[in-house]
C-alpha cells in the first residue's frame, strides 16, 4: 500500500488509464479522493472502486479544456473536504504525428491538450494552495519525450516540454511559499490510449506499474522523476551525444 494516507488527493483525468490506476492504488490508505475527467461513467465506476477500498471519493465530471470547469472543480474540492493537498494532472494526449503530414491545427490542438489543461488546473490551484497553512504538491504526468523532440511525437514533445518549463518555473517562485512542483516522465505505458498509435514502443510498461512509479514521485516530491528506467537511460544518453549522432539514432527507433 502507498504511504500516503488521510490526504485530500485531487487526480485529473482519472477515468481510465494511469489516473484510474493511481486512484486506486491509494484507496486502501484511507484518503479523501477528488477524481475528475470528461466521461462520467467511467469516473463513477472508479469512484466506487475507491470507496469499496476505504477511502472516500468525489467524482465530478469536468473537460480540463475549459478553464471554469477547472476552476469550479478546484473549488468544489475545497468546499467538500477544506484543502488539496495533492494534485495529479494526468489530462493529456500524443497521438502519431509525422511532421510531414500535421497541420498547423494539429499542433495547436497537441498544446491545448498537454499544456492548456495543466495552465487551467495550475492557476486556480496555486491560489487554493496560497491559502491552505501547510500549502501543498502540485505534480504533472509529463513525459520522456518531454525532454527533446521525438521523432513522430514533435507536437506533443513541444507541449510537453513547455509544461516541463512552466512548472519549473513555479517551483521556483512558490515552493518559499510552500507549494511544491514534481514533474513525472513516464516512458511508455500500456493504455488504452497509445494501444494502437502504431509507434514503437520500447520498454513499455504495465499500467499497474506505470502508476506506482507515479505514487513514488507523489511521496518523494522530486523536482523530476523519470521512469522505466532504460527508456529514461536511453533518452538521457541521447541528450548527451552530439545531434548528428542522437538524431541517427532517433530515426532508427522511430521508423
Amino acid at each position: 500500500m502507498a504511504r500516503i494516507t488521510d490526504r485530500t488527493i485531487l487526480i485529473v483525468g482519472a477515468s481510465s488509464g494511469i489516473g484510474a490506476e493511481v486512484a486506486r492504488q491509494l484507496a486502501p490508505g484511507k484518503n479523501r479522493l477528488v477524481i475528475t475527467a470528461r466521461r462520467a461513467p467511467e469516473l463513477a465506476g472508479i469512484a466506487e472502486q475507491v470507496r469499496a477500498a476505504g477511502s472516500s471519493c468525489l467524482d465530478i465530471p469536468a473537460d480540463a479544456l475549459d478553464p471554469r470547469a477547472a476552476a469550479d472543480v478546484v473549488t468544489a474540492a475545497t468546499r467538500e473536504f477544506g484543502s488539496v493537498d495533492i494534485a495529479l494532472l494526468n489530462a493529456g494526449d500524443g497521438p502519431d504525428m509525422p511532421m510531414d503530414q500535421v497541420s498547423v491545427a494539429d499542433v495547436s490542438r497537441m498544446m491545448v491538450l498537454n499544456y492548456d489543461v495543466v495552465v487551467n488546473y495550475l492557476i486556480p490551484l496555486t491560489e487554493q494552495m496560497l491559502r491552505q497553512r501547510d500549502g501543498g504538491l502540485i505534480a504533472h504526468t509529463n513525459s520522456l519525450a518531454g525532454l527533446m523532440g521525438i521523432p513522430r511525437q514533435g507536437p506533443y514533445s513541444a507541449a510537453k516540454a513547455a509544461a516541463r518549463t512552466l512548472l519549473d518555473a513555479a517551483r521556483v517562485e512558490l515552493e518559499p511559499r510552500g507549494i511544491r512542483f514534481t514533474n513525472i516522465h513516464p516512458g511508455f505505458v500500456t493504455t488504452a490510449r497509445i494501444s494502437e498509435d502504431g509507434l514503437p514502443k520500447p520498454f513499455e510498461i504495465s499500467e499497474k506499474r506505470g502508476a506506482r512509479h507515479v505514487i513514488r514521485a507523489l511521496e518523494k516530491e522530486p523536482a523530476q522523476a523519470y521512469f522505466p528506467w532504460p527508456t529514461a537511460a536511453l533518452v538521457c544518453t541521447l541528450r548527451t551525444l552530439p545531434t548528428p549522432l542522437a538524431s541517427l539514432i532517433l530515426r532508427k527507433l522511430a521508423y
